[in-house]
């Protein structure tokens, strides 16, 4: 039975990464899209391509993020807890991208693993060991802090890029600009692929663990292959209607803040993967970074509604993903006795 979850477990983690990409490629590739910089089809090919080397990069730091992320029940309790969590992911995920709102995966899968693991303790099973930090550190801060920091850098940003362009032609610069959108949108989905498939991979080494299948310390070779198959798949299949929000229904940007946006972006991911080993959303700082660096040249730009709208996503991302899983947790629940 414990070998059937997991092959559930591998199953549904394929799926999650490959919706991740799926959803996450127009986070990477929205505004060079929108600024002409790239042409679709080569802004998702380049897409795919940086996001699978981040992918094969994040091994080694994918192990230190398990490690320090939360510990599972062994056997039945802790694969069951994985299938809820994934599953909560998953629907909310392609809800939130039907309505054409990008929002984090990352946060979906925490708040998932919160529900379940909460299911788990009511129907008399194990904790989640570090739950309550990781939904605090991993949620809660980034959710407040790193769009926070995103909107404002983007912002303030602005101004000396402008003030460095001011005696050139607006086409020379747009041209310029577009060309340097090229490599900071590479720089994006490099860092996408650095921050997100850790995720998945983390997920599937707990997995592995809690199936027996596996040790603590070492990341089998076909995990963070599997994850970059299926990211990059997603990533290829390209789903537009975020693209359409980020890049026409937030806010207008032009080149010039089309590049601040993106390379702040990854600059942060960077950081957070390597040097801070913090998850951050894609999602969260991309967008805050497009709505300040679109801010940044009058509020009359700036779709008001549509920021509202975003930020209840966010809000309710881990509230309602917590509940599902916990709800597909209590079904579960039989099984792991």
């Amino acid at each position: 039975m414990a070998i059937g979850f997991f092959a559930l477990v591998v199953a549904l983690a394929s799926g999650f990464a490959f919706l991740n990409g799926f959803r996450d490629v127009s986070t990477a590739v929205a505004l060079s899209v929108r600024t002409r910089a790239l042409t679709p089809s080569v802004a998702v090919v380049l897409a795919a391509v940086f996001n699978f080397a981040g992918v094969l990069l994040s091994g080694g730091f994918a192990l230190i993020f398990g490690q320090a992320w939360v510990v599972l029940p062994s056997g039945m309790g802790g694969l069951s807890v994985l299938v809820s969590a994934l599953i909560g992911a998953i629907l909310w995920g392609v809800y939130a991208w039907w309505r054409g709102v990008p929002l984090s995966s990352t946060h979906a899968l925490v708040g998932g693993l919160v529900g379940a693991g909460a299911s788990s303790v009511v129907t008399g099973g194990s904790p989640v060991n570090g739950a309550d930090s990781v939904f605090l550190s991993q949620v809660v801060l980034p959710l407040v802090v790193s769009p926070i920091i995103a909107f404002v850098g983007a912002y303030l940003l602005v101004w000396p890029v402008t003030w460095a362009a001011r005696y050139t032609q607006p086409d020379v610069m747009h041209g310029r600009y577009r060309h340097a959108q090229s490599v900071s949108a590479a720089a994006v989905a490099l860092g996408h692929g650095l921050q997100d498939g850790q995720r998945t991979v983390a997920v599937l080494l707990l997995g592995a663990v809690a199936a027996g299948v596996s040790g603590h310390g070492e990341i089998p070779l076909w995990i963070i292959l599997l994850t970059a198959g299926m990211l990059t798949a997603g990533t290829l299949c390209g789903g537009w209607r975020i693209s359409y929000t980020l890049g026409y229904k937030l806010t207008r940007v032009d080149p010039l803040r089309g590049f601040v946006a993106q390379s702040l972006t990854s600059l942060m991911l960077f950081v957070g993967a390597i040097g801070l080993h913090l998850p951050l959303s894609t999602t969260h700082t991309v967008t805050s970074a497009v709505l300040g660096a679109g801010t940044n040249q009058g509020f009359s730009v700036t779709n008001r509604p549509m920021v509202l709208r975003i930020l209840g996503f966010w809000v309710l991302t881990p509230i309602l993903t917590a509940a599902v899983a916990f709800v597909i947790q209590l079904a579960l629940s039989p099984l792991t006795k």
